[in-house]
């Protein structure tokens, strides 16, 4: 299969696109080194399979890509994982969340009923339940408690999907990441910068009491979601949940990346920041049934490959 993957260069984008080139498929890759974290990053999670996919720097907000997009061979799959993430930073600059996330989800829409490209599969986000309180969340749940403009715009790129979907008769799945962690994680996120600030001994900021929770999921889990949405025969529009279906508060986060670091946090107690979420938990029973998910990976034993990569890192 010949596959549109975006966000390639990005934490989950190029885990994604190195399974796909294992399996065989042939890969054309976009990013746009977005500023929210150093290119050095991107560019050294390209390097292991740059030079096995046709790759642009390209932004997709820009509607003018869609033409440039129209040059590329016959695409059979779009498989759009690239958006500007991070809740806290989308409330100081909402319009960069909406050009980036809905503008650029509305162009890759338009070049595949445009195109004739029949399927696509899109990165959405637990962030879109906001603050609902039935647990675990289903993808049948209503999604009308946003509390950030990052999960309002995630909202936005799914209802345009599912009106392309019902006007032109395209296959599209929404996949609703659950708190991904592991090798390659992105810098800002709690994994990673607390257990950097521990290793040099800096105190890390906990907002709130600790009890904020998440349902954490192990980046060798997602892949295997997103390929069984890759490989799914659907029609129409739907959504699924990938997550582990465990909640895990923040303090006994820290206290298992304590002990896969080998030392002890110091910890900054702040107050609870606007945008937070008091907890995420997927009900993953949908993607178990439809897409043959299994998530595998434990906490003890996703934070122990987390830190090994860390280390020599």
């Amino acid at each position: 299969m010949h596959i549109l993957l975006t966000g390639g260069a990005g934490f989950i984008g190029s885990h994604v696109a190195e399974k796909l080139l294992q399996e065989g498929h042939q890969l054309t890759v976009i990013d746009n080194f977005d500023s929210f974290y150093d290119k050095d990053i991107k560019e050294k999670n390209l390097s292991s399979f740059i030079d096995k996919v046709t790759f642009y720097d390209w932004d997709l907000a820009d509607s003018a890509i869609i033409q440039q997009l129209e040059n590329v061979p016959k695409i059979d799959l779009i498989l759009h994982l690239a958006a500007k993430a991070g809740v806290r930073p989308s409330i100081q600059n909402p319009s960069s969340y909406i050009r980036a996330n809905v503008d650029a989800t509305l162009n890759l829409l338009e070049f595949a009923r445009k195109n004739g490209v029949k399927r696509t599969v899109f990165a959405s986000s637990s962030s879109v339940y906001g603050i609902n309180q039935k647990v675990p969340f289903a993808e049948s749940d209503a999604i009308n408690q946003s509390i950030s403009p990052y999960a309002a715009s995630k909202i936005a790129c799914e209802q345009l999907a599912h009106s392309f979907s019902h006007i032109y008769g395209l296959s599209i799945t929404a996949l609703r990441f659950f708190t991904v962690y592991g090798p390659r994680q992105r810098p800002d996120l709690a994994i990673h910068k607390f257990a950097r600030m521990i290793l040099n001994d800096q105190p890390i900021p906990v907002y709130g009491d600790g009890s904020t929770a998440r349902d954490y999921t192990y980046i060798d889990d997602i892949v295997q979601g997103v390929l069984g949405a890759v490989y799914a025969d659907h029609q129409g529009f739907d959504v699924y949940n990938l997550g582990e279906s465990k909640v895990i508060p923040l303090k006994t986060l820290i206290r298992e990346l304590e002990h896969a670091l080998g030392k002890k946090a110091t910890i900054d107690w702040q107050p609870m920041q606007a945008g937070d979420v008091p907890f995420t938990y997927a009900d993953i029973s949908k993607a178990r049934a439809f897409l043959g998910y299994d998530p595998q990976v434990d906490l003890k034993t996703g934070l122990k490959h987390f830190v090994e990569w860390l280390k020599t890192n």
